[in-house]
């Protein structure tokens, strides 16, 4: 039977919105905890050992309805550009037009800007099942 280790962070005061990362249990895995004032409402991090080196996994749930305080969080956290990683989740910007770059709304732009700025790559350049014309 394979065991897994949860890695999970709960929406405070309201119903659903939490975000989990399983691990296996084979695999060297510690969470990161921010400081209070960095900590993000719907967002896990952990460090992944593997040999010689680190892997941080980043697990976000930005909400379509978030606060403007919220997604400053997100935007302001700067650690992860600064080692490998993998950060994933839906962050609920559908307006990005991921093959070319661009967006007509502020909000989807400034997040293109932050990936673009760290230098992420977007593995994922559409929705599953989503159709194109």
């Amino acid at each position: 039977m394979t065991v897994y280790v949860m890695f999970r962070k709960d929406r405070l005061g309201r119903r659903g919105g939490e975000v989990i990362l399983y691990i296996k249990e084979s695999i060297q895995a510690y969470e990161i905890k921010l400081e209070k004032e960095a900590e993000c409402e719907e967002a896990v991090w952990c460090n992944i050992v593997t040999g010689n080196s680190t892997l941080t996994v980043e697990l976000v749930y930005r909400s379509p309805n978030i606060s403007m305080e919220e997604n400053e969080k997100i935007h302001n956290y700067q650690g992860v550009s600064k080692r490998d990683c993998i950060i994933m989740g839906d962050f609920n910007h559908g307006h990005i037009q991921w093959t070319s770059l661009q967006s007509t709304r502020r909000e989807d732009q400034e997040f293109l800007n932050l990936v673009q700025d760290s230098f992420l790559s977007q593995h994922v350049l559409k929705q599953p099942g989503a159709r194109t014309c």
